[in-house]
């Protein structure tokens, strides 16, 4: 589990800033005249968006979420910011229970 979680992690924060940048420096760019910005940073959202929304389906599953939470980690993506307030969300509502009950037991130092 802790792989799928560092997984979605990375992509949660990185999928988030991406948007932060198309929304509030690419797309007033546009406005401006300048669409390269937002035209590029859209296309690197958009595939970076497909891979969260697998990553985020991927560890829904394995939290097995009910379909409310999940569509709401699904769009997440989607709306700038959001990424960062449901990632935490996500953590101390499923992902840190679960990694509680699922933490091998502690490692006993070897004798001398």
């Amino acid at each position: 589990m802790h792989a799928a979680v560092l997984r979605y992690r990375v992509m949660a924060y990185i999928t988030g800033v991406v948007l932060m940048v198309l929304c509030f420096v690419g797309i007033p760019l546009q406005v401006a005249g300048h669409p390269a910005v937002a035209n590029d940073v859209g296309v690197v959202h958009g595939i970076l968006y497909i891979i969260y929304v697998i990553v985020a389906y991927l560890l829904s599953r394995l939290l097995k979420l009910a379909v409310g939470p999940t569509v709401l980690l699904l769009l997440a993506g989607t709306i700038p910011v959001l990424t960062f307030v449901v990632e935490r969300w996500l953590t101390h509502r499923y992902i840190e229970p679960a990694m509680a009950g699922s933490d091998p037991a502690p490692q006993q130092p070897v004798g001398r």
